[in-house]
């Protein structure tokens, strides 16, 4: 049995899969030498059609993570694109299943190109742009794939990885040093999201049966046009939707 393992917390996504199983070599990381396809020639209609489908996506994924005791924070997009990526080594049942819960409706020569746009037209948003911090606005959506060593994964599908998402697959020991992968994993979801996501990843999660590993982080920082000072932040009370009154800290400016 293969370890399946899928987690979300705040704004990053893991999540796990399993690898195909004849041996290789290994490598610190296994990468098509195809290079990224810059500003892919995408119709109009496939672009609307993976928009449409990750909204309904993210309807449905609301309906079943919200509590009315909590609020609810969540990236459908992050999510959608990390699975897509899983999407793409998918095949008979499994990626009909997958189609379907994650409203997949264009073939794979065509969805993967339509992630590919959206994805890179998210990260140009803001170029040039100059936060009140000095530094730029950042929207960060990146993905590593993390496999186990001595495993072979199809060129086809290392292809998909490069030409649409950038992305190749990293090299870590799950059945001999499990422990030690799982850190290095947290510690690459820490340096993507400027330390803000911690240990996404709990001890005990990844184990000797895992054979596969999906992250993809999610980071925005941007700047008011307009700062709150922080000596106007006081407390007052916010009616809940029962009716109740708590006090909390309220930001106010004019």
């Amino acid at each position: 049995m293969r370890r399946i393992l899928f987690a979300v917390i705040s704004l990053t996504l893991a999540a796990a899969v399993v690898g195909c199983s004849a041996p290789s070599a290994s490598a610190d990381e296994v990468r098509s030498d195809e290079p990224r396809e810059e500003q892919p020639a995408v119709a109009a209609d496939d672009i609307q059609s993976l928009v449409d489908g990750n909204n309904a996506f993210a309807f449905d994924l609301y309906h079943m993570a919200i509590d009315d005791a909590e609020n609810v924070f969540f990236s459908p997009y992050s999510i959608s694109i990390a699975l897509g990526m899983t999407y793409a080594g998918a095949r008979g049942d499994t990626e009909r299943q997958m189609a379907d819960v994650m409203h997949f409706t264009l073939p794979d020569e065509r969805l993967h190109p339509a992630f590919n746009y959206v994805d890179q037209a998210l990260n140009s948003r803001g170029e040039g742009a100059r936060g009140k911090d000095g530094e730029g606005f950042r929207l960060n959506v990146v993905n590593a794939i993390w496999g186990q060593k001595d495993y072979t994964f199809l060129q086809e599908y290392l292809d998909t990885l490069a030409l649409n998402y950038g992305a190749g697959l990293r090299v870590l020991d799950f059945q001999n040093a499990a422990e030690e992968s799982r850190l290095t994993i947290n510690g690459w979801v820490e340096d993507q999201t400027e330390d803000r996501i911690k240990d996404l990843i709990p001890a005990g999660s990844i184990d000797p049966l895992t054979r596969l590993v999906l992250t993809n982080a999610i980071y925005f920082k941007g700047d008011w046009a307009r700062q709150f000072q922080e000596d106007r932040t006081q407390e007052a009370p916010f009616t809940l939707l029962g009716g109740s009154r708590v006090q909390v800290a309220m930001m106010n400016q004019r």
